[in-house]
């Protein structure tokens, strides 16, 4: 994080226009005869004399923005018509981003949400790789260009953003008529939670990875303990070390900060001046090293930091926490991000007591990263009623989490009313966390429940859960394995 349903409408209440012809289709698909192009390369399609591509344009509202070559796949890059507010439709509407790696109308479907912008390039989430199935991705709104004109931020709320989700899975269901499942990572794991709260009716099942709960925003005691306690003391003490260093030479390093500044045209309006964003980056060190690190790269940080030299600090920390990420340059692509954690998601507040009284400003709030045109108000309740709701309702629920992972310090927590749902942590997990990373025997029992869920899980794995394994091979291109996850240039965000 700083680096995270009401009602169906109908779809005829917006009017789409049907988007151009894009990219020709991938190698692997174009020659097919069109008996076989509704569902792609695999063997067993359904026959229809209707491509897949014209079916999805045939939605009201989808337009086409391009098609993307890949082999075995059909993969699409869409715009949809929403509306800026679920409850009064007819108020205006934006166009949303969403991508379709399309395998075949007879598989099951994974929805799967980032929190943030989508990729528009091909790829896989985990569940997809297990149940060698269809994905629907779908960029979060007022992500650009994923944002109303003009922006009205009361709109970006989680109730607003479930409520897209619903509607995308309510128009592609009528093609894809299969199991479907909700999947994202961190900000995208809450998200995946979120629409389940609000429309639990849609998805056959949910897979959250290293989704943080911050139900009380005003108590992060948990996130203290956490840094107390992870990895190694060796470790701990290192980071620590470099962390107090960068803040006592404040001076020199700034102004190399300042050069760097003049460099690449940084500004600082929306943090308030240089220091306060030198400051934020030096003090999400330890925890950006955690949420991206494994004890292992520990060898990778001076040793004795009082004996570095400045540019060893320097590059220890911009390399571990981005010296970019607190100028306007860095922040504007993350303003919805901030605004949501200042507004229901929350943020911690870690103490950091190692610094002493080096820090001026202390852990700075997300109100600091939002330009101060855009109006934020704190929702307490927001989070309370997600987290009982989790606890009272969850069904076929899987959890993922990092064990060295800052963001599972405040992790989902299953109740008693929780049926066929579980919490799975991967030991010394960071937050790329995956199923794959867990031991063997919970690893072939989620897998086993994510096929099962799926509703393709082979007579073998009923029987016997531990033969479970994903039924489409690794894909280098594709898939990432445990333990990877994408740096984000500001670091302390899910």
């Amino acid at each position: 994080m700083r680096k995270s349903l009401t009602g169906v409408l109908s779809l005829a209440v917006l009017i789409g226009t049907v988007g151009a012809t894009g990219a020709s289709a991938g190698a692997a698909t174009a020659a097919e005869p069109a008996a076989n192009r509704s569902s792609g390369a695999a063997a067993g399609s359904e026959a229809s004399t209707e491509d897949i591509k014209d079916r999805i344009l045939a939605i009201p509202g989808m337009s086409l923005i391009e098609e993307k070559p890949y082999a075995g796949y059909r993969y699409f890059v869409l715009n949809y018509t929403q509306p800026v507010d679920h409850r009064r439709p007819s108020k205006g509407t934006f166009q949303q981003r969403i991508t379709v790696l399309h395998k075949d109308v007879s598989r099951p479907t994974v929805f799967s949400t980032s929190g943030y912008n989508v990729s528009t390039n091909p790829s896989r989430s985990e569940p997809t790789q297990i149940i060698d199935g269809n994905q629907v991705s779908l960029e979060y709104r007022f992500f650009t260009p994923s944002r109303p004109a003009p922006a009205d931020w009361s709109k970006l709320d989680i109730w607003q953003a479930a409520s897209d989700q619903h509607r995308v899975f309510t128009a592609l269901k009528k093609i894809y008529g299969k199991k479907w499942l909700a999947t994202g990572g961190s900000k995208g794991g809450m998200t995946a939670t979120y629409f389940e709260r609000f429309y639990p009716k849609d998805m056959d099942g949910v897979v959250a990875y290293v989704a943080p709960n911050d139900v009380d925003n005003k108590e992060d005691s948990a996130y203290d303990r956490f840094f107390r306690n992870v990895g190694t003391k060796e470790c701990r003490d290192k980071l620590a070390g470099v962390q107090r260093e960068a803040l006592i030479r404040r001076a020199p390093l700034q102004k190399k900060y300042k050069e760097q500044a003049a460099a690449n045209g940084w500004t600082f309006n929306t943090i308030g001046s240089l220091d306060r964003a030198y400051e934020a980056t030096v003090m999400d060190y330890v925890w950006a090293f955690w949420q991206y690190s494994l004890v292992a790269d520990c060898v990778d940080i001076p040793a004795d930091a009082k004996k570095a030299t400045d540019d060893d600090i320097w590059n220890s920390v911009d390399s571990i926490s981005g010296f970019s990420a607190y100028a306007d340059q860095g922040l504007e692509t993350y303003t919805p991000y901030y605004y949501q954690a200042g507004t229901q998601l929350g943020s911690p507040d870690i103490k950091q007591p190692w610094l002493g009284n080096l820090s001026r400003y202390g852990y700075q709030p997300p109100r600091n990263f939002v330009p101060r045109s855009i109006p934020m108000k704190f929702d307490r309740h927001a989070m309370r009623d997600i987290d009982s709701w989790v606890k009272h309702n969850a069904r076929r629920m899987m959890y993922v989490n990092g064990e060295n992972d800052p963001w599972s310090a405040e992790p989902f927590r299953l109740g008693r009313g929780a049926k066929d749902s579980a919490v799975h942590t991967v030991p010394g997990g960071n937050h790329g966390a995956r199923v794959s990373g867990l031991p063997e025997a919970q690893r072939a029992k989620a897998t086993a429940d994510i096929l099962r869920w799926a509703g393709v899980a082979p007579a073998a794995v009923e029987n016997d859960p531990a033969k479970a394994k994903p039924l489409a091979k690794f894909d280098t291109r594709l898939d990432q394995r445990n333990g990877e996850v994408e740096r984000d240039e500001a670091t302390l965000r899910p």
